[in-house]
């Protein structure tokens, strides 16, 4: 996965927000909030090599069930992807 749009992860007063960068801040026009687990896939989506590596991060990580984190990922993934934030190009078939 490769992320597509200029974003910066910060975490302000307990809360996770993509803030737009760059040329982003032309067409976007706000900030996004994340939960916890979604900040963390977010942030580790490029050196995940495949979807079962980003699910086996996210259980080391997070007190969740692999189908849990696999749901939560799924969901998030194709969020991203609906808003052109990433993008599925030099991937391998894992993914």
């Amino acid at each position: 996965m490769k992320k597509t749009k200029e974003f910066i992860l910060r975490e302000i007063a307990d809360e996770y927000l993509l803030i737009p960068t760059g040329k982003t801040t032309e067409t976007f026009n706000g900030i996004i909030s994340l939960s916890d687990t979604a900040a963390f896939i977010y942030e580790h989506l490029e050196e995940a090599d495949t979807f079962e590596t980003l699910v086996h991060m996210i259980v080391s990580e997070y007190d969740v069930d692999e189908e849990t984190a696999v749901k939560d990922a799924i969901i998030f993934i194709n969020q991203l992807l609906a808003n052109e934030m990433i993008e599925l190009s030099n991937i391998n078939e894992n993914w």
